[in-house]
């Protein structure tokens, strides 16, 4: 059996001798690739590129892990089911963002049946799908069209896949994925609703923290609507949870993060900024001022600091994040801070419980996404984190606080990042990953959360792979499951899948053979959406 990249602009899937099919449109400007049987066993990638696969093996994806020695540990992180050597972590692919189109049927749809079947051969546990508030409850509050994301559940059911549903509340710019319909129309009338920077901006692609329990949608307050949305789902995919859908992600913020919108698209590649404290909006201030007022420090509650540096101004030259003296270890600072991420983790609780009551009876596991905001960690005010809502600095433990609200709702923790080294990021902007996603996963564990990891970036060389492959084999880490972003037409390119291949069979896994899946004729693909090399969160 060999698999060769060849340059022709299409290849077929079918019965006579022919087992998979990639096919993507020339303005992809993507590669194909070509599974024929023949009797070697091996898979060729190009030139002098060749794996050997086992061909009599059961199929499954297993990694193997070291030993966790005896140690004592906390009463919550006894909680975690502590991995054995032998014991799986779980591999799922993403699926496009824009799988489900504003009409409700399957974009690609034969491009993504042709993707799932080449990852079913690969021996990928599931993949994950994107569902959007703004495409499921488009026009009207209330109304439910969940067609094409039953016909994707179903699709992967067949193939004997898993489903991981990510339930998105943003909105995505990049695949013009807007809130829904009429959140939109109020929000032209009620700006509030949304985020505000200093200068008036208003970020419009997920709702403010600060209106979570206000009725601003038509009498209903947002996490009434998230509920009835989660409530929706859950009636109409009931057929699929347990054995389809193992898992379910609730939306927390901006790209699904739990997190502020605080940064913005950098004006060169050379601006380091740390973004923006997103607090400027009417709900927001009106909620400041009550905080302060409440501490009898009513001139601390106006607005925001005002030493802050804007969006791509380097943060430690400015008064508040100054290394020696900032306004960040004043008493002040330690009021506002304290107050800004007190909002986000109210917010985080109240979503999480949201999903937890409402899935509480199904036999799936629900998770959360807490971003790895890593540039500046190696100051002493770590701006970056502060203006995304996270008070961790040199003085404090910003993310015990963040892990016990997932441990309260017994939620798993989604970190991406696990492709990035320090060693790969700029110096100028003092970033360490690697620091920050061992304090993030210590802190888990020592609550009991358990940690799934995704990657931040597509890799096309060895090094993002192999940080992915460290980060899964550590035994601290205690890593169950692993959502590799994105499926599309670079992701099956002879630029890329044969570096994916490489890293699944690095992780010492059996393979299920290609001739053990069955294929329709005519299974064919035309395209798939070009993901570029940009990451795509959901």
């Amino acid at each position: 059996m060999e698999i060769s990249f060849v340059g022709s602009s299409q290849v077929n899937l079918g019965r006579n001798g022919e087992v998979g099919f990639f096919s993507f449109g020339q303005n992809l400007n993507a590669k194909v690739c070509n599974l024929k049987n023949n009797s070697s066993k091996g898979y060729n990638f190009g030139k002098n590129q060749r794996l050997e696969w086992p061909l009599k093996s059961a199929f499954g994806f297993t990694l193997k892990a070291s030993a966790i020695e005896a140690a004592e540990i906390s009463n919550k992180a006894s909680k975690i089911t502590m991995k054995k050597p032998g014991d799986g972590v779980k591999l799922y692919v993403g699926l496009p963002l824009d799988t489900v189109s504003k009409m409700h049927t399957m974009n690609q749809e034969r491009a993504i049946a042709a993707g799932l079947k080449a990852l079913k051969l690969l021996g990928v546990e599931g993949v994950e799908l994107p569902v959007w508030w703004g495409i499921a409850e488009r026009e009207v509050q209330g109304k439910y069209q969940w067609t094409g994301y039953l016909a994707v559940a179903e699709m992967v059911r067949k193939l004997g896949l898993k489903l991981h549903v990510s339930l998105c509340f943003h909105a995505s710019k990049e695949c013009k994925i807007p809130l829904p319909e009429w959140v939109s129309r109020i929000g032209k009338e009620e700006p509030g609703i949304y985020f505000r920077d200093r200068l008036g901006k208003h970020y419009k692609d997920y709702l403010s923290f600060a209106v979570d329990d206000v009725p601003v949608l038509d009498g209903k307050t947002p996490v009434e609507v998230y509920k009835d949305f989660c409530e929706s789902f859950k009636s109409a995919f009931s057929p699929f949870m347990g054995s389809t859908i193992t898992g379910i992600s609730v939306g927390l913020g901006p790209d699904g993060e739990l997190r502020y919108p605080s940064n913005r698209p950098a004006k060169s590649k050379d601006c380091h900024g740390a973004g923006e404290f997103q607090c400027y909006g009417k709900y927001m201030l009106a909620n400041l001022k009550e905080h302060a007022e409440k501490h009898g420090k009513a001139l601390w509650g106006l607005a925001g600091p005002h030493d802050a540096p804007g969006y791509d101004q380097n943060p430690i030259s400015s008064g508040f994040f100054m290394e020696n003296g900032g306004s960040w270890e004043s008493l002040y600072g330690d009021f506002f801070l304290s107050w800004y991420s007190s909002q986000l983790i109210s917010h985080g609780h109240r979503i999480l419980s949201v999903a937890a009551s409402t899935f509480k009876d199904a036999p799936i596991s629900v998770y959360g996404k807490v971003p790895l905001v890593h540039s500046w960690y190696q100051t002493r005010s770590h701006p970056s984190e502060l203006t995304a809502g996270f008070y961790n600095t040199a003085n404090r433990d910003g993310y015990k606080d963040i892990a016990e609200i997932f441990s309260n709702n017994s939620c798993k923790m989604i970190l991406p990042g696990m492709d990035l080294s320090d060693e790969h990021e700029p110096l100028e902007s003092r970033s360490s990953p690697e620091s920050l996603f061992a304090q993030i996963t210590s802190s888990c564990l020592k609550q009991g959360v358990e940690v799934s990891g995704q990657n931040t970036s597509f890799s096309s060389d060895s090094r993002g792979f192999e940080q992915m492959k460290n980060n899964l084999l550590d035994k601290n880490a205690m890593m169950a499951l692993f959502t590799y972003q994105r499926m599309g037409a670079y992701f099956f390119s002879p630029d890329h899948f044969p570096s994916f291949t490489q890293f699944v069979r690095s992780l010492n896994q059996p393979t299920q053979r290609l001739d053990s899946l069955p294929v329709n004729d005519g299974d064919t693909v035309e395209s798939l959406p070009d993901s570029n090399l940009h990451m795509q969160t959901a």
